[in-house]
């Protein structure tokens, strides 16, 4: 079939706070990790060797998928970091930099490898995409998604032949100077021979650096027109949009936990709900624990997680509640993403528990 790299070295600046306490591909959808459902997709599909590159909060990727054997699949992890001043600090190697370290030290890459970024969701038909590249006898293929015109800006831009060879890629070219409209979707099919030029022992990227150097060699380097479901969370407000589509159930293989009480109310176990006395709209998830007071108003989609606290009157609209998170009296959040210690609107703007310059009251449930 094939092996797999999982790229989760990264720091997840641009999803921050979302990621003060987790690493990027730990973030929750419907209370699983992103990273889970990309191991779950491998595992579908047959990839059951799966390396994983990590640096940042490490041991929390580590800890919770283990060996993998959950799964069905066997998870490797190949730590990105150096001993400084007797502190072990996260040095990401870059994307193929981090491959070749890998390559390096058991030859790990030795058949046809699906390298995937530990932060998007698909449902990428694998064996398809693995069959055209051969087919093509590709060193290395890119498989790429047509975006509309105006949101070329937002990605790497792949220009290829009709054959699909690649001919040269565009950095988030304006609408105007792009010359394609294929995005990358940092979903790479790697031959062994591809890593040969990647130099050992330095911090080296695939797209901006390993690409250009295929092409300027002129090696059997194609493009994949494909039609899938990606699902990316660049991010803080893309989380946002996403999630409110898996609520709102557009996204297939996302099924609600809990059990649907009501039409398009889902409640965990060992909640305590008087219905005559509060509004809920779904689609809303509501989790495990959880208090919800009356007087209470919840319009979806809304998820609130297990053991948060919604207090009496408190209104919560189209929202994220991650789990022991507490609603003050009377409060309105109206589309945001609300943690215990912090909360962010649709735009990224955040404000963290005793600002004095919020109105907005909330907290930890747990005291």
């Amino acid at each position: 079939m094939a092996k797999a790299m999982i790229l989760a070295a990264g720091q997840g600046t641009r999803v921050r706070p979302l990621t003060k306490d987790i690493p990027k591909p730990m973030i929750p959808i419907l209370g699983k990790p992103v990273l889970e459902y990309i191991i779950e997709h491998l595992a579908r599909h047959g990839v059951k060797e799966i390396m994983i590159n990590v640096a940042f909060m490490h041991r929390k990727i580590e800890e919770y998928f283990g060996d993998g054997h959950r799964w069905g699949v066997e998870i490797g992890y190949s730590y990105e970091g150096s001993y400084e001043h007797g502190e072990i600090l996260p040095k990401p190697k870059g994307s193929a930099g981090g491959m070749k370290y890998i390559q390096d030290n058991s030859g790990f890459f030795d058949e046809t490898t699906l390298v995937l970024c530990g932060d998007a969701i698909i449902d990428l038909d694998i064996g398809a995409a693995l069959q055209e590249h051969k087919a093509k006898g590709a060193i290395a293929s890119v498989v790429a998604l047509d975006v509309p015109r105006e949101e070329v800006k937002n990605y790497g831009i792949v220009v290829a032949d009709k054959q699909g060879k690649i001919l040269s890629f565009q950095e988030k070219p304006s609408p105007k100077e792009a010359k394609s409209t294929l995005a990358s979707t940092g979903i790479y099919i790697f031959e062994p021979a591809a890593l040969d030029h990647v130099p050992s022992n330095e911090v080296y990227d695939i797209g901006s650096q390993l690409f250009p150097s295929l092409v300027a060699k002129g090696l059997p380097f194609f493009a994949q027109n494909r039609f899938f479901n990606w699902i990316d969370i660049g991010r803080v407000t893309d989380y946002w949009s996403v999630l409110q589509r898996v609520l709102r159930g557009e996204v297939a293989l996302m099924d609600m936990p809990g059990k649907e009480v009501r039409p398009g109310v889902w409640v965990g176990l060992n909640t305590h709900i008087d219905w005559d006395k509060v509004e809920i709209e779904g689609p809303v998830y509501i989790g495990s624990s959880v208090k919800i007071e009356p007087g209470t108003k919840i319009v979806g989609p809304t998820w609130i997680g297990h053991g948060s606290h919604l207090r009496a009157n408190s209104t919560v609209v189209r929202s994220v509640l991650f789990e022991y998170t507490r609603i003050g009296e009377g409060m309105i959040f109206t589309e945001m993403i609300v943690s215990s210690r912090y909360c962010v609107d649709r735009t990224g703007h955040t404000t963290y528990v005793g600002d004095d310059r919020s109105t907005l009251r909330w907290g930890d449930a747990r005291g």
